[in-house]
């Protein structure tokens, strides 16, 4: 037996109960991992709400992304073995498979051997950013020297790892935060300008930036009344890649500056990455040069211990943190 979280109804951080289960073997392609450390993600406080983009099947486990020691491999599973130290990516349905627990199963082709250099909670902290961000930013919108990027809600993993990016192939990074508490952190995480949203026009800001040219790529996880302004932003025949909904809001469609813009405004999930085979390995390559260059570096906000899992909850809830929230599991 090993302990797991679960949830019996959807709703706050409340819901999450630590049950006993028996985890079992895996079956053909799937691997079991001793788990140490558990990512947060967004996505996992939507889908305990029931706010995700699949119901959750009560009662449901929880849990996208973590590393781990591999303790059992199921038939059919090459390349991964007995003891060895892995990632695990978010590239399944939390209907499936799970990482709340001491001990999961999860499917091979989400498992990829540890970066190097990487301790387990940094390990946790980089699958989920870095290809959330390399899948708008490089694949599809093929960011490059000089180029303008607005990033909001950049204190975010996401936010931060897309800033990384940005930088390393020479594009103008320009971090959004609603305020200017997190400015200093962000310039020194390597955004080349920060514009508090609530105390600044970014649109005016954005102009003066690019000498009235405007930004090519916006990456938008907030969505709602702001979307207007970050249109106005934006260069002539630019894309608006918006992959969450943090307002809470309805989103108006900015239709006038898009039609004058000829601006793209289009949806965007992890998925469109997980769901290629070839742009997969694309993005695990790009990350996993960058961390051997040194160029990407996961930011950490905090860690909680894993019977401190509610409060981690409500720590992401807060929006307090700077980075990935990371649970350690004993």
């Amino acid at each position: 037996m090993t302990q797991a979280i679960r949830f019996h109804e959807t709703g706050g951080p409340e819901v999450l109960k630590y049950e006993d289960i028996d985890v079992g073997h895996p079956g053909p392609g799937e691997v079991r991992i001793k788990v140490e450390a558990i990512g947060l993600n967004r996505a996992e406080v939507m889908f305990r709400e029931g706010q995700y983009l699949e119901d959750p099947k009560l009662p449901a486990g929880i849990g996208y992304e973590g590393a781990g020691i591999i303790e059992a491999v199921g038939e059919g599973v090459e390349c991964l073995r007995e003891g060895d130290a892995v990632s695990v990516i978010p590239a399944f349905s939390m209907n499936d498979y799970s990482l709340y627990a001491e001990q999961a199963i999860v499917p091979a082709h989400a498992v990829t051997p540890r970066p190097q250099g990487l301790d387990a909670v940094q390990a946790s902290a980089v699958w989920m950013p870095f290809l959330t961000a390399y899948g708008a930013l490089i694949e599809i919108g093929e960011l490059g020297q000089g180029d303008a990027v607005i990033i909001t809600a950049a204190s975010s993993s996401v936010g931060l790892a897309a800033i990384q990016i940005a930088n390393s192939v020479g594009a103008v990074s320009i971090a959004a935060t609603r305020t200017s508490a997190k400015a200093d952190e962000l310039k020194k995480a390597g955004a080349a300008h920060v514009i508090a949203t609530q105390e600044q026009d970014i649109a005016a800001e954005v102009m003066r930036i690019t000498d009235n040219v405007g930004a090519r790529l916006v990456f938008d996880p907030v969505a709602g009344p702001g979307l207007d302004a970050l249109a106005e932003a934006m260069a002539p025949g630019g894309t608006l890649f918006v992959y969450g909904a943090l307002a809470g809001e309805a989103t108006p469609f900015p239709l006038m500056t898009a039609l004058g813009k000829g601006l793209s405004v289009r949806g965007y999930t992890l998925f469109e990455v997980l769901g290629s085979a070839e742009r997969f390995e694309h993005g695990k390559t790009f990350v996993t040069r960058g961390l051997e260059s040194g160029d990407f570096s996961p930011i950490i906000s905090r860690t909680f211990a894993f019977a401190d899992m509610i409060d981690a909850h409500r720590y992401m809830e807060s929006n307090q943190q700077f980075g990935k929230i990371v649970v350690t599991v004993p």
